[in-house]
């Protein structure tokens, strides 16, 4: 099992920056793959970034150039910077986390085991 707690959201104007960190615990066996994904009211669930443990980041299109995906061992925590905010940014961001050592390549929802609660985003123009 892993849990999963989501923090750092908030409301920031466009162009600004965010860090929202995700708490895990839990078996270190059962998170090989980590991952954001954020939904927006009225919209399905979509990935964000995705990262393996041995090392590894992917990125949707999105996020590519202005989101980056880290992880801090030591503290247990997986990191989503944020910069350059745009209004369509505004959404529910979740922490996800999957045994499968390839999971973070998929970006898939569905293939994910974990979620945390989420965080709010708000981005104003």
């Amino acid at each position: 099992q892993v849990q999963l707690v989501e923090s750092g959201g908030g409301s920031v104007q466009a162009g600004g920056s965010l860090r929202l960190s995700c708490a895990i615990s839990g078996s270190t066996y059962e998170r090989d793959s980590m991952g954001w994904f954020r939904q927006a009211p009225g919209k399905e669930r979509e990935a964000v970034a995705g990262i393996a443990a041995r090392g590894g980041a992917k990125y949707a299109d999105s996020a590519l150039g202005r989101f980056t995906i880290s992880q801090d061992y030591a503290k247990n925590t997986l990191y989503l910077q944020m910069n350059s905010l745009k209004p369509e940014d505004s959404a529910m961001y979740y922490c996800a986390a999957d045994p499968g050592r390839w999971s973070w390549l998929t970006l898939v929802e569905k293939v994910f085991r974990y979620w945390g609660q989420g965080t709010q985003v708000t981005v104003s123009s």
